[in-house]
């Protein structure tokens, strides 16, 4: 259940408007749309690495439904990590001490979801993200970001260009 302890209707995402993602939630708590509710958070909480109160809002949110599901997605965790990761990158809000309680309970929440779904997880979009967010999790966000946030051509070209 989604809660009422927050004005969602003052909530900007990434574009920096006004952003309520309840009926998104919604959707996806109810298994209704789930694809269009995907698309509609990954372009409304995180556009082009800008995040806003209502991304930070929605992460406890998306933790107690992919928990409550019983199905591992790698959009929960990829999601949720890149929001973490532009929480960082200097040009977007702070998080609210309001939100800073939830949101950081669902990330140690997170981490160890992760971890028990690893051990099954066989799909390489869903083991990089719980990598990504493990690795984030456990205080090394630049393992994270690659593990996320970049393709494996593109880590490949990287080590490559390393050698």
């Amino acid at each position: 259940m989604i809660t009422e302890d927050i004005d969602w209707t003052r909530l900007s995402g990434g574009y920096r408007v006004l952003y309520d993602p309840r009926n998104a939630l919604g959707r996806l708590e109810s298994g209704e749309d789930i694809q269009a509710a995907w698309k509609e958070l990954w372009s409304e909480l995180y556009h082009q690495g800008d995040v806003g109160d209502a991304s930070y809002a929605a992460v406890p949110h998306l933790v107690r439904i992919h928990e409550s599901s019983g199905t591992a997605d790698w959009n929960t965790y990829a999601l949720i990590a890149a929001i973490e990761h532009a929480r960082h990158n200097g040009r977007n809000p702070q998080l609210s001490e309001s939100l800073r309680q939830a949101y950081e309970a669902a990330w140690l929440q997170l981490v160890e979801m992760g971890l028990r779904n690893l051990k099954t997880a066989t799909d390489a979009s869903l083991v990089a993200s719980i990598i990504g967010v493990v690795a984030m999790g456990k205080n090394l966000p630049s393992i994270g970001y690659f593990a996320v946030m970049l393709t494996e051509d593109e880590r490949a070209e990287i080590l490559e260009n390393h050698r």
